[in-house]
């Protein structure tokens, strides 16, 4: 069953003093099931953004643990610092990962806020998805008069806390608590030490915009609300500041729905007012963590400017996103530390393919039984799918084809989802034989004990078929690349796409091998009839397309 898996991202009111950020993250650590992804203090903001993901009721807990710790050891009558804030934990915000809608979240953030305001008597907003009315949505309105004027904003009954008392806590101050979509927290850089300059600009682009004015007057509707002239950007908040760590002005960003305003757009935009406002843009920040599809959009956006090809490596991407964004210009961007999945996939071990080629090798050919046949057949696969991939590469740069370049991009782009596909299925086919030994090495002392082991051979058994199947449909479809590139493709490169189609042909034929070999163990026959026929099929036209682009190659190379 797949875990339902929840993200919270604390800001505590401390970026300076590392050994106080110590106590609260061992807190978070503390609890079982917890994997703390990130910490990013700021000495200018003098603010740490921590990032920890974990199940539910762990997060719930850890973050308590957080907010107590935070509470007891950070003096907000000391604090100061260049980002708005109201109490020692900022804000607490919630947000869905996995297996987990975002009404669940909603209740867990209420769940929070109710036990911190009752026990450690701290005052509680709900903000975004958990905001219990409408002006408490937006996180701006929350923290409008920020520690300083919290005092007399809880005296308004409209201010009442959602939960904790009306009183002014002057150590702690108070915490927004809410549940929102993923947030990216991005900064642009400017050549300019102006705060008023930086201001502008966040004014230019910020969903909010500025407020109208006349004769050096805001101008107000017939009911006397302020008129506002909108910015460029959807779901963006920004404001202007100076950092001095750094020595420049940035636009501090939160990114609160990257499907509607993407980073590229966001820092193309800046880019566009800068340069209005006599201005540049020297790179930027992002604060905290990123989605791999946020930086993957990014790489692919300046790619197609470039008119180059966008099947290359997810590496090579994200080094064009970095290059692209400007994102070293401060401090190295690490996407290993940075990229969520990245730090979520850490633990999930796949030994052979971080094995060297001589060491896969030597490992295939010791006395272990694993990797065997189906591991080498969809490393096989891998490796045809990737010289297909490889002509069409060439072939989007070829002078004179440059109106040709997205033909071949849309065909390489194609091969890297395969190939991908491919090398996760290497040590999967691995993984699928030891399933199958630690299902025999289950105890059979008795009936009941023996009809567990039974099922659990059979089901490991299943899972062992699926397997090489599945690389016997993937090489199969990339040999239509493959065929392609032999046809359109770079002809200095027909070879290769040749050779390219004979791989794909023996990963096939090398994965059935598998498929048929496990399906006599397996007591479902109408499962193994089923899968015993597709296999026979796939291997039948995949010995007829191989031949066919043979043909291709060997004509064009005559």
């Amino acid at each position: 069953m797949n875990k339902k898996l929840i993200e919270c991202v604390p800001n505590f009111s401390e970026g300076r003093d590392m050994s106080i950020i110590k106590q609260i993250t061992d807190q978070i650590e503390s609890v079982e099931g917890i994997k703390l992804l990130d910490v990013d203090p700021g000495k200018a903001t003098n603010r740490t953004v921590v990032t920890f993901v974990g199940e539910p009721e762990a997060v719930i807990e850890a973050a308590y643990l957080a907010i107590k710790k935070a509470g007891e050891i950070i003096d907000m009558t000391k604090h100061k610092g260049e980002h708005p804030r109201m109490g020692a934990t900022d804000v607490c915000p919630l947000v869905p990962i996995a297996n987990i809608t975002m009404e669940e979240v909603v209740a867990y953030a209420h769940k929070l806020a109710k036990r911190v305001g009752e026990e450690l008597n701290i005052p509680i907003y709900c903000y975004e998805f958990a905001a219990t009315e409408e002006k408490r949505k937006n996180l701006a309105n929350c923290r409008s008069g920020e520690y300083e004027g919290l005092s007399e904003k809880m005296k308004n009954p409209e201010w009442k806390p959602d939960y904790g008392k009306a009183e002014f806590n002057a150590k702690s101050g108070a915490t927004a608590v809410g549940a929102r979509n993923f947030l990216v927290a991005y900064n642009i850089n400017l050549n300019t030490t102006s705060t008023r300059r930086a201001n502008a600009i966040a004014f230019d682009v910020r969903e909010a915009g500025r407020v109208k004015t006349e004769n050096g007057k805001n101008v107000v509707d017939q009911n006397g609300e302020e008129v506002r002239i909108p910015g460029t950007l959807k779901k963006t908040k920004a404001i202007g500041w100076y950092i001095e760590e750094y020595g420049i002005a940035q636009i501090s960003m939160n990114l609160t729905d990257v499907s509607v305003t993407p980073v590229h757009v966001a820092f193309e935009e800046v880019c566009k007012k800068a340069e209005e406002r006599g201005l540049r843009v020297t790179g930027s920040e992002l604060v905290g963590l990123v989605p791999l599809q946020s930086l993957l959009e990014t790489g692919k956006h300046f790619l197609r400017k470039q008119q180059r090809s966008l099947g290359i490596s997810e590496e090579e991407i994200l080094k064009i996103a970095i290059k692209s964004l400007g994102l070293n210009e401060l401090k190295p961007f690490n996407p290993k530390e940075r990229v969520i999945e990245y730090l979520l996939d850490a633990n999930n071990v796949r030994p052979l393919v971080n094995m060297t080629l001589i060491q896969f090798a030597d490992t295939t050919a010791s006395e272990a039984p694993a990797p065997g046949g189906g591991s080498i057949a969809a490393y096989m696969g891998a490796l045809g799918v990737a010289l297909g991939t490889m002509v069409a590469n060439l072939s989007s740069h070829k002078k004179g084809w440059d109106e040709r370049w997205e033909e071949f991009s849309v065909c390489a782009e194609k091969g890297q989802v395969i190939q991908k596909q491919l090398i996760y299925l290497v040590d999967e086919d691995t993984f699928a034989f030891n399933k199958i030994m630690e299902a025999f090495g289950l105890s059979k002392s008795n009936d009941a004990e023996k009809e567990i082991r039974n099922a659990a051979i059979q089901e490991a058994t299943k899972y062992a078929i699926e397997t090489p199947f599945k690389v016997m449909q993937l090489s199969y479809e990339s040999m239509e690349i493959m065929k392609n590139m032999a046809v359109n493709g770079l002809s200095a490169s027909v070879s290769d796409a040749g050779v390219g189609a004979l791989a794909a042909r023996a990963a096939v034929m090398g994965a059935h091998l598998n498929v048929k070999i496990n399906c006599s163990s397996l007591k479902d026959k109408n499962f193994v009839s089923d899968i015993l026929a597709q296999a026979s099929e796939i291997e039948r036209k995949t010995i007829e397309l191989e031949k066919e682009i043979l043909e291709i190659v060997n004509s064009k190379i005559k």
